[in-house]
């Protein structure tokens, strides 16, 4: 039952045509409190065009509203305060989610449109550092949004394998570099190599002219460039493969940087051919004093690409490969003008789905408050925090349920969930200061916090397997319980904006919510008890379990059954 509509619908019959329901719907509130009412309609915009104090007409349209359909509706000052029929309420709830199952909220609004999510994308050659986890995790939680709200998600891992880095890394082997070394210890020999250049290049600038001179080698096609950034390549998605499965993120394509290297002629020649490139101190650029912006920057003055090149190489293939309902980028927020100068060239270009180009921006994430940096040396491995973090989560549970039969498996879901959930509880654009234990915590707003309370009612279930609890006929009428009741009743509208927003955190501090009106109500009524109600109440738990386990998942988070 939609009490917002009915809301809605017993309030336009009283107005008579003074506002449109849309505008009614618009005012309407949740008080923070349920003995304030569930719903509330403030009457201020109403006092200019009725000419009346709030206060009476809010009295007035209380004495002309149908209150069939609510258990009774209080002034108080200029609010209407709408209190829902529990009984009712809680049955038509109930059923709609253990009907729906692990399906409850989900909608057809994207009509199946593709969108290709441009996410994770770590540069070769480069460990995985907590810098690498927000694209990561905000972009797999995205695309389980979306499906959810009817879209098809393209999880695209556009690995950063091209570029003056490599030119870079190829200058720094050939001075530096020992095979047996590197093959022993891919990641770290490379990184090493790679952090030395940028400390001996301060003084020896020399070497920037040797790494470019290799990288327009590795771009025309020279067999020893190749054969180093081959190697480089597979050693490193070898190691990226192995995050990426404990943190249960799967992608549909790996398509980099250099897949799209062969692209790039047909690119230049639609920008010629549109009259968009113009010379600028020898090198190749596009005007965008139209769209307020800088030059995009096309052809550097010895001809080679960049990355905004190769980037609208990308978004064509995708263009032409997907049509687009919307083309998202994951990506930093420090790269929000670059991608504001990426849309605008598509545009120029007559590209179809430039339009649809969104970039998701995310804040930083820093240890003490300093940012991380690979260049600098200054990174902490997202590998080695996934394993402590397994580690310290595996020792909590030892010491709560130490009888635990799959101790191990469940502190592999707790401890990986915490690091995900402690991500995305937080505002993507928002920058996070990353301190582990904080996230493990079973108490407060935590990814463990919520699985418990998950675990909790599958205990209670499995305590009661006796009782046989069915969608249909469960009225609840236990104060209690009905802050939780309301709570499930909200996730499908929590579905849909976090889809809006491209926003996983509206998800998550839903389910802190949720395990947090549980919790209260576990902790005021004795859910067991044998009576009439027991199943009812049962019926709720197994909502509440339902809708946790679905919350965790879009998340990208596992819901153990027990902890």
């Amino acid at each position: 039952m939609d009490y917002k509509q009915t809301v809605t619908a017993a309030l336009a019959k009283a107005l008579d045509g003074q506002l449109t329901a849309d505008e009614i719907a618009a005012k309407l509130e949740r008080p923070k409190t349920s003995d304030k009412g569930d719903m509330a309609f403030p009457t201020f915009t109403l006092a200019k065009v009725l000419h009346r104090a709030p206060q009476q007409i809010a009295q007035d349209l209380a004495d002309q509203l149908d209150t069939t359909d609510f258990e009774k509706v209080e002034v108080v000052g200029p609010y209407l305060n709408f209190f829902f029929d529990k009984g009712v309420y809680s049955e038509a709830t109930l059923k709609t989610v253990l009907t729906a199952g692990d399906s409850y909220g989900k909608n057809e609004d994207g009509n199946g449109g593709n969108v290709p999510i441009d996410m994770s994308s770590p540069n070769i050659a480069k460990p995985m550092s907590m810098g690498h986890l927000r694209s990561t995790v905000i972009g797999n939680s995205i695309a389980e949004i979306l499906t959810k709200n009817g879209y098809h998600p393209i999880k695209d891992n556009h690995l950063g394998d091209w570029g003056t880095q490599f030119g870079k890394l190829i200058t720094a082997y050939k001075l530096w570099g020992n095979e047996a070394d590197v093959k022993a210890d891919p990641i770290n020999k490379l990184v090493e190599y790679y952090v030395r250049f940028h400390k001996e290049d301060v003084d020896k600038p020399e070497l920037d002219d040797v790494a470019r001179e290799w990288f327009k080698k590795l771009e025309d096609g020279d067999e020893e460039a190749h054969r180093l950034w081959k190697w480089f390549r597979e050693a490193s998605l070898q190691e990226f493969n192995d995050v990426y499965d404990e943190l249960g993120v799967k992608f549909d394509t790996y398509n980099g940087e250099a897949f799209y290297n062969d692209k790039l002629e047909e690119v230049v020649q639609i920008l010629k051919d549109k009259h968009l490139l113009v010379e600028s101190q020898g090198a190749q650029v596009v005007d965008l004093s139209k769209y307020d912006l800088n030059p995009a920057l096309i052809l550097k003055s010895d001809g080679a690409s960049l990355y905004i090149t190769r980037d609208i190489a990308t978004a064509l293939y995708r263009d032409r490969t997907y049509a687009p309902a919307k083309n998202l980028y994951v990506v930093g927020s420090e790269q929000t003008y670059y991608f504001k100068q990426l849309k605008a060239v598509l545009k120029e270009m007559g590209v179809k789905s430039a339009d649809n180009l969104q970039h998701v921006p995310f804040g930083l994430i820093t240890v003490d408050g300093k940012k991380l940096s690979t260049r600098s040396g200054r990174i902490i491995l997202l590998a080695k925090v996934l394993e402590e973090s397994v580690k310290l989560a595996a020792e909590e549970i030892n010491e709560k349920n130490p009888g635990l039969a799959n101790k191990q498996a469940v502190a592999q879901q707790v401890g990986v969930g915490a690091i995900v959930f402690g991500d995305l509880k937080n505002e993507r654009t928002n920058n996070i200061d990353f301190v582990l234990a904080d996230q493990l915590k079973f108490e407060g707003e935590t990814g463990p916090y919520v699985q418990y309370a998950h675990a909790r009612a599958e205990s209670m279930l499995r305590k009661a397997a006796n009782v046989d609890v069915q969608p249909a006929g469960n009225q609840i009428t236990d104060p209690e319980a009905w802050d939780t009741i309301k709570t499930l009743a909200d996730f499908p509208a929590m579905v849909k904006m976090a889809c809006k927003e491209l926003e996983p955190s509206v998800i998550a501090k839903y389910a802190i919510r949720l395990a947090k009106t549980f919790n209260k109500y576990y902790a005021h009524s004795k859910i067991l008890t044998e009576d009439a109600e027991l199943p009812a109440r049962l019926a709720l738990v197994k909502a509440v379990s339902t809708v946790l386990k679905e919350s965790l998942r879009l998340l990208g988070v596992q819901a153990p059954d027990e902890m």
